[in-house]
């Protein structure tokens, strides 16, 4: 197997791998805020929602979806609509 063989099956990995949308902390928004737009926005229950947002609170952010580039886009879209930090990175 030739070098150019590996990177093009190492790229075709990276390729595979999901998109997640990350929520960040902000001094702004309270946290029963951010637990109704998870609620909201991704229909996670009140549990689930209150999970991921103690996650930001405490962590200082929350992996809240995953999906293609495309998706991941959109969700941060929304949560930027609603006054979320969000942004998207390949997992």
């Amino acid at each position: 197997m030739s070098p150019v063989d590996v990177e093009e099956a190492d790229e075709t990995l990276d390729d595979d791998r999901p998109w997640v949308t990350i929520v960040w902390n902000d001094p702004i928004n309270l946290m029963s805020y951010v637990t109704y737009v998870f609620q909201k926005l991704f229909g996670y229950t009140k549990s689930k929602a209150t999970e991921l947002m103690l996650d930001v609170h405490h962590k200082g952010r929350a992996s809240v979806a995953t999906g293609t580039r495309e998706e991941m886009e959109a969700d941060a879209e929304r949560l930027h609509a609603y006054g979320l930090w969000a942004t998207i990175a390949q997992d």
